[in-house]
């Protein structure tokens, strides 16, 4: 697996995206720690370690943040006391800030017995921004990059990432999203998948894959063996899935046999009973998904890791110990431990009662533990733990990261609906645009107040659902204004206040668009609204601000030519690939 990660991560930032950065702004400033490389045996390391020190390896945990915003004592306990392998920090910041926290629990890590060092992880599916929200570069989700139809943009994507994964101390991420989402009322997935068809997802996944490998940031195609057809948001229960093997095979399993083929080096669970390979367990704790169907079937020898085990689809059916035992037993290898610090005791107290116990085999412990060691040789995590907090502040959220971020962005912006040339906006008039919606008006109404040379104003209902008052107030407010803007927002269904909004805008006579901020779909519930924008910017779970998407919006409405097309079907209105041009 060894691909010369160093050297990967050198030209990144140029031969990767032809940005005009200098590779020592990286490269050499970054790494405060020049130790020369030596190669290091997984194997002997392997001999030297006790049964804690083993355990501990295979538990995954979040940080927790004392009041300076770095981490706590209860952190140091995790990997002094616990002895814990890798982690996911909880959400510093600011790039300097993360990188002086990686630092820290690095140190932490250091000054153990054997001085291992851990694998610093992220959930970075739209970029760096996903956890660290200052300062670094908003990217557009899955589905926007599905909705551009161009791998150049996913590859781009993921090694603006890693570039700046990288220099802030991170060698791990949660990304890409293999999920193929055939249901649109997935109230989980959404956007975060890149589309409804096997074979785009299965294209961008590859070129994501391929492009983090290059970088030097793990990548882990998630959720195995596929979450894009489910009913039930597994963070609040247990998702099932009724499809058969045939269907499996054919439209969810493509996008991870990819991956495995294009070198990937770890793999996530899914907490999501597929009844056509184990009806009783979620494959989170089915061997035979994960022994059986990935190991077996699929070939994959790489890192297996969890889902988050304090989800309620696990915790609350299985309790959290029962279910770590289990899960290693199904053939995972590290379980993630995303609880209070009372949760990570649980989770290695189990792993290693168990062992004791019998339940839990010596063989099976040490393979899982070889696989963690041979990662962190391969990915030179022993010889580069430590970064530059000036360096992590230069490289992420640069200008050239931000154009090309906004590039992809323009690319995926869809217009669905444009009758009677309601759009574009002209941008050079004194007109009045009144932006209004649910979510996130201020946020991008300051990006069409920077698009527009007339006059701006917005407001936001107090609740994702506008009541009858709140409608009539947005109403008397539009009939001061020239053209108007509503922002929708789902995660499922759109509620209904929201198409009462715009319904009742429409009614003003004045030019109406309305700019699907989330999901795609919500124009089924406003089917006559004569311009309709869909961006794929807010992510089903958690209402984060994207200010590329609307940046990228704005630019749309006020003239800048549309790249996308739909990535999804919308039933009965809109067809897969469908997506409008301004003409001219």
């Amino acid at each position: 697996m060894t691909i010369g990660r160093r050297a990967a991560v050198s030209t990144i930032t140029t031969a990767a995206l032809g940005i005009a950065l200098a590779p020592t702004a990286f490269t050499q400033a970054a790494f405060a720690e020049a130790a020369p490389k030596r190669r290091r045996d997984p194997e002997a390391i392997l001999a030297r370690m006790t049964d804690e020190e083993k355990i501990g390896q295979m538990v995954m945990a979040v940080t927790h943040d004392g009041p300076d915003g770095l981490p706590n004592e209860e952190t140091r306990r995790s990997l002094q006391d616990l002895k814990i392998g890798s982690v996911i920090t909880s959400e510093p910041r600011t790039p300097g800030l993360a990188a002086r926290y990686s630092n820290r629990v690095q140190r932490w890590a250091q000054d153990t017995r054997l001085g291992l060092p851990l694998l610093m992880s992220g959930d970075f599916e739209f970029g760096t921004t996903h956890n660290v929200r200052e300062g670094t570069t908003p990217l557009p989700n899955a589905m926007g990059l599905g909705a551009a139809r161009d791998a150049r943009y996913a590859r781009e994507a993921a090694a603006i990432t890693a570039a700046e994964a990288r220099a802030m101390g991170f060698h791990w991420n949660y990304a890409p999203d293999a999920d193929v989402n055939t249901n649109p009322a997935n109230p989980i997935i959404g956007v975060r998948s890149f589309g409804e068809r096997t074979e785009l997802v299965q294209e961008l996944v590859e070129a994501q894959v391929r492009a983090y490998r290059r970088a030097g940031l793990i990548s882990t195609p998630k959720h195995f063996p596929g979450h894009g057809d489910t009913k039930t948001d597994s963070h609040l229960g247990l998702p099932a899935v009724e499809y058969d093997r045939a269907t499996l095979d054919r439209v969810h399993l493509p996008p991870f046999r990819t991956a495995i083929t294009a070198g990937v080096e770890s793999i996530m669970t899914a907490h999501v009973v597929v009844k056509a390979i184990d009806p009783d367990l979620p494959a989170t704790l089915s061997a035979k998904v994960l022994t059986g169907l990935l190991r077996g079937d699929l070939g994959f020898k790489g890192l297996i890791v969890t889902d988050a085990m304090d989800m309620d689809a696990i915790a609350k059916n299985w309790g959290v110990r029962e279910a770590t035992v289990m899960a290693v037993n199904a053939g995972a290898d590290i379980i993630m431990s995303t609880g209070e610090f009372s949760t990570h005791v649980d989770a290695v107290g189990a792993l290693l009662d168990a062992l004791r116990a019998g339940r839990l085999s010596r063989a099976r412990v040490d393979e899982s533990v070889r696989r963690i060691l041979a990662l962190k040789c391969d990915y030179d995590v022993f010889d580069h733990r430590y970064v530059s907090p000036r360096a992590a502040e230069r490289v992420c959220g640069n200008t050239g990261f931000h154009s090309r971020a906004l590039a992809m962005g323009v690319a995926g912006t869809t217009l669905v609906r444009n009758e009677d040339g309601v759009l574009p906006f002209d941008p050079v008039a004194r007109d009045h645009t009144f932006v209004a919606g649910a979510a996130q008006v201020e946020p991008f109404a300051k990006e069409v107040a920077a698009a527009s040379a007339g006059a701006v104003t917005s407001w936001q209902s107090a609740t994702t659902n506008p009541s009858d008052a709140e409608i009539t107030e947005a109403v008397r407010r539009a009939e001061g204004a020239d053209r108007v803007l509503v922002a929708t927002y789902s995660s499922g269904e759109l509620p209904e206040g929201q198409a009462k909004l715009v319904r009742a805008l429409q009614a003003t006579g004045r030019p109406v668009a309305a700019i699907a901020i989330g999901l795609p779909y919500d124009i089924r519930s406003y089917p006559h609204v004569k311009a309709y924008v869909a961006t794929y910017g807010t992510t089903a779970r958690i209402l984060r601000v994207d200010q590329t998407m609307h940046e990228a919006a704005a630019k749309v409405v006020f003239g800048t030519q549309p790249g996308g097309r739909l990535p999804v079907t919308i039933a009965g209105l809109y067809s897969y690939g469908h997506g409008l041009r301004y003409e001219g």
